[in-house]
């Protein structure tokens, strides 16, 4: 069974920060993509970041120049460094991680439950 579990949510007012973290467990062989994703009320989830096994990043327009993805390939965890917030980043953020689960012997797309980000303004 692979878990990704997201931490570092809140509640921040518009200009502050928040770190999000997610930490991947289980019986896994390797990941490749990593990638953080969001959801507001009433719009379709879309990608926020991304990162690949080598380090390479891509990130949506809106949140260039603010956010800033990484992971540590040794821990099997990834982080979104999340800083300018604004009224529109509020959503609930979700991690994925494209990953060679040991027990199914094959590799699959995994997500976390989300954690809630509200950015007052």
């Amino acid at each position: 069974q692979v878990q990704l579990v997201e931490s570092g949510g809140g509640l921040v007012q518009a200009g502050g920060s928040l770190n999000l973290s997610c930490a991947v467990s289980g019986y896994i062989f390797s990941i490749n993509n990593m990638g953080w994703h969001r959801q507001a009320p009433g719009k379709q989830r879309e990608l926020v970041a991304a990162v690949t096994s080598d380090g390479s990043t891509n990130y949506a327009d809106s949140v260039k120049g603010r956010f800033t993805i990484t992971r540590d390939n040794a821990k099997n965890t990834m982080s979104l460094q999340m800083n300018r917030l604004k009224p529109e980043d509020t959503a609930v953020y979700y991690c994925d991680a494209d990953a060679f689960s040991l027990i199914k012997r094959r590799r699959e797309n995994y997500w976390g439950q989300g954690t809630q980000v509200t950015v007052s303004s």
